[in-house]
């Protein structure tokens, strides 16, 4: 048996707010609803919960790493992760994401992989960035 080919989807966005409210933005459970999905997020190792994603139902995440206002890594479905880094840039935060763990040899992960690239880049983050700085 050979090993999955996997890959991922990088993304770097500007939000011209400090890291504690970017941070917020990712672990507060109500302000995530309003930027991306709803569910029970926390900033908590080993926390488990789901976000009710639009045409997918609830999607089953385990937080693995947190780093106040600095790191947060949790998976999404049982194959890929999500890591969230922030890193203070002049008045604002750079925040960098990578959703990993795309396996190439199965459909779906590569339809995933072709579509949720655009949609980071073009949608969902950009809804993070116009909200960060009003939190």
């Amino acid at each position: 048996m050979t090993a999955a080919r996997t890959t991922s989807v990088t993304v770097d966005q500007f939000v011209a707010a400090a890291p504690e409210k970017v941070w917020r933005g990712l672990t507060d459970p109500e302000v995530h609803a309003r930027w991306w999905a709803p569910g029970d997020i926390a900033a908590v190792v080993g926390h488990r919960f789901h976000l009710r994603m639009p045409k997918w139902g609830p999607i089953a995440c385990e937080v693995l790493e947190v780093v106040e206002n600095e790191r947060f890594v949790y998976t999404f479905n049982e194959t890929w992760t999500l890591t969230w880094t922030l890193v203070a840039e002049g008045a604002g935060t750079r925040l960098l994401l990578e959703h990993s763990g795309f396996d190439l040899d199965r459909p779906q992960d590569r339809f995933a992989l072709e579509n949720m690239g655009p949609g980071w880049r073009t949608d969902v983050l950009p809804r993070l960035a116009a909200l960060a700085p009003t939190l």
